[in-house]
């Protein structure tokens, strides 16, 4: 890529955990799992000192007098040597001043300063093919999730703890994360590579993990220098910076050797440093920077100083310019600046086009395992693997059948998610499932339901970033907060349709749901009318299923009717029909519209053959089988299996939905041309048939029956 030396390996070998939660997505390769409490989060309103917030910290460095002590004392008991340090009230960054008796017991240490920017791939001592590479990254809410995909492509909790630390940055508490890698990893992790999320590699990251073999003595932390005069204080008039060695460290790229920063007890030496500093400081201006910095202003011997293409810092006073002289020699792209792609720089051009390029990379080529390198054992995965020896190659149905056992890579709440639960526990979310070709009809739906929605979007990874232009740039929904927006990446030749479903009804927040499709309008005022009614019905201590009925239009442009009288109006007028009277009268004949058409009360309904009617039922009812992909079966089948468990079918006499006009879509297409299609939905409904009468006993033996009647 780009010219440049490439490591040995194109691909990494690392497990990845991600855990989203709404303010705080904690990712790293092959660590483990932590809670966090989630806090809210304003990235765009920098919090500023206050002379309340002056008093509460002097009262809490006045509690933590006596630990200090023992602390220190620990802390000098721990470090190698004498340590001449600077004064501790001396701010000046001009000078580097330490004593070789802190740094490494040889010139390495000095040598690590002034070091060039060239590097040769063959120098560096290599990195065993197997080996895997630990990476951390700190990232808070939904907009830094999205962030920290495209810089993982690119490159292949303990809140309490920092808390008190007020935080000008925008950034806010998680960007004081970093400080505490050595309490919240496991520890049994030695090493980490610690990465911002607005970071891009042009280069393989196993090319910074060679980097911890130039570590000597006591360096523990591998840094790139700052590459503008923040640190030197001269930006502006009055411009006071915390201290650091010159123009100090940025930290967006960290090498960390975990287990002699455990050892040399970082918490207590950056926690002390950090409390010293904030009696005059007040506050911290670039969150954790300003805490690593003072560090090491105090213990320059920490530092491994890396070569300055490892960072490329495109902030808005950046001198990386003088960094490289062609850009072929850049490793990391670091988007610094709030203004991020938008940032001025001569190469601004090539660098946005290396970033969209990761951006919109399908990351299915990425979920490969390295052959011949041992693995943790997942019996997940080994469960799968077996699943799928099983499957027949052979069987003209086999494409169908392994479908159901595609595992997706899923990105949740892939947009800003707020949700704040009623009071009277009747909360109604509508449930949909959609493709890129449906995007349109996100805003109507928007302006038809005010109530919480969860909508699964099987995209593929370019498409998830046409989908984030697209509703960024409308006020509609924008304006929503209690949307969930639920990225599927595609994989595989069927439009996983129930797999969809049950994604989006897994992260249904209300007791009720309302599982519609994405093509349907609902009657406006739907909403409220579905609350009241399953307080009318007794939903939460019943078993039914609150059938809305459905209409159509062939009109691409109608006059929505507001009641039922208008609706029975257009009926009359053959503006509207029943839904798909004249191709599959089956499918939502037992709504029995002749009696709807007068009805002023619900009415209870049989379930017959091919019945799969729109319904509201409670959050805890069977998920849709993923054996039905594409188009065929799949509302059917988990209709029949809400009758096999006994659900009450109940019509609401004053609701009603509309479906919108629109092409067919490709499964549909597929259907009616393919033949091996259609015999291979009938082999998976008698399977399905079967399966049922095994799990519920004679009760299913009807459903056998009535397809054989139909």
């Amino acid at each position: 890529m780009l010219g440049m030396c490439r490591g040995r390996r194109k691909f990494l070998a690392a497990s990845l955990a991600l855990l989203f939660v709404p303010a705080l997505t904690w990712l790293y390769l092959s660590a483990g799992n932590y809670q966090v409490k989630p806090l809210p989060l304003s990235p765009m309103a920098p919090e500023s000192p206050t002379v309340s917030a002056g008093v509460a910290l002097e009262m809490r460095v006045r509690e933590m007098e006596e630990e200090n002590r023992a602390l220190r004392r620990q802390l000098n008991q721990s470090l190698r040597g004498p340590a001449h340090r600077p004064s501790h009230g001396q701010h000046g960054n001009q000078s580097r001043t330490y004593s070789t008796e802190e740094g490494t017991g040889d010139s390495e240490g000095l040598r690590s300063w002034t070091q060039g920017n060239n590097s040769d791939c063959s120098q560096h001592p290599a990195v065993d093919k197997c080996e895997t590479i630990h990476v951390a990254i700190v990232c808070a809410g939904y907009n830094a999730s999205r962030d920290v995909v495209t810089l993982v492509k690119s490159g292949f909790q303990c809140l309490s703890e920092v808390s008190w630390i007020p935080n000008k940055h925008y950034s806010g508490i998680y960007g004081l994360m970093k400080l505490v890698l050595t309490k919240t990893l496991p520890p049994a992790l030695e090493r980490v590579i610690v990465l911002d999320t607005d970071i891009t590699f042009a280069t393989d990251i196993a090319e910074l993990w060679a980097v911890f073999h130039k570590f000597k003595g006591q360096q523990v932390l591998g840094l790139v220098e700052n590459q503008s005069d923040w640190y030197l204080g001269n930006l502006w008039k009055n411009h006071r910076p915390w201290p650091a060695l010159g123009r100090g460290f940025n930290t967006g790229v960290i090498l960390l050797l975990l287990d002699r920063l455990r050892k040399l007890k970082w918490e207590q030496m950056w926690r002390l440093t950090a409390e010293r500093e904030l009696m005059s400081m007040l506050s911290t201006s670039l969150a954790d920077q300003d805490i690593f910095n003072a560090v090491i202003k105090q213990n320059p011997f920490l530092v491994y100083q890396l070569p300055c293409f490892w960072n490329v810092q495109l902030s808005d006073h950046t001198r990386s310019e003088k960094c490289y002289k062609d850009v072929s020699d850049l490793k990391v792209i670091h988007w610094n600046s709030p203004k991020k792609l938008r940032v001025k720089n001569k190469h601004v051009e090539f660098f946005r086009n290396l970033y969209l390029t990761f951006l919109e990379y399908d990351g299915n080529l990425l979920r490969r395992e390295l052959f011949g390198c041992p693995s943790e054992v997942d019996l997940n995965s080994e469960n799968l693997q077996k699943k799928l020896s099983e499957l027949d190659e052979d069987d003209p149905c086999y494409e169908f059948r392994r479908e159901r056992f595609t595992v997706h890579r899923t990105h949740l709440y892939f947009l800003h998610y707020e949700y704040e639960p009623s009071a009277d526990n009747t909360d109604v979310t509508l449930v949909a499932q959609l493709s890129m070709d449906r995007l349109q009809m996100l805003e109507a739906i928007c302006k038809h339901w005010e109530g919480p929605i969860s909508l699964a979007l099987y995209l593929s990874d370019a498409e998830a970033q046409q989908f984030l232009r697209y509703a960024q740039g409308s006020e509609v929904l924008m304006g929503r907060r209690n949307v969930g927006y639920h990225i599927v990446y595609k994989e595989g030749q069927f439009y996983p349709v129930n797999l969809l479903r049950n994604v989006a009804m897994k992260h249904v927040n209300t007791p009720y749901m309302f599982l519609s499709d994405i093509d349907f309008l609902p009657m406006y005022g739907l909403y409220e009318y579905l609350r009241k009614s399953v307080v009318q019905l007794d939903m939460a201590n019943t078993k039914k299923a609150l059938i809305v009925p459905a209409f159509e239009t062939l009109r691409y442009r109608l006059s929505f009717p507001k009641s039922k009288a208008e609706l029975l109006s257009q009926l009359d007028m053959g503006t509207l029909f029943t839904f798909r009277y004249h191709v599959w009268t089956k499918g939502h004949a037992p709504t029995n519209f002749a009696k709807w058409r007068t009805a002023t009360t619900p009415y209870k309904v049989e379930w017959e053959a091919d019945f799969e009617p729109y319904v509201v039922v409670r959050r805890d009812c069977p998920e849709y089988d993923r054996r039905f992909v594409g188009f065929g079966w799949n509302k059917v089948a988990h209709i029949m299996e809400l009758d096999a468990q006994e659900y009450e079918f109940v019509v609401l006499p004053n609701a009603y939905m509309i479906h919108m006009p629109h092409a067919p879509s490709f499964d549909i297409t597929k259907f009616r041309s393919n033949k091996q299609y259609r015999i291979c939905l009938k082999t998976l409904k008698e399977e399905f048939q079967q399966n049922m009468s095994r799990r519920y006993g004679f009760a299913a033996l009807k459903y056998m029956t009535a397809e054989n009647n139909s």
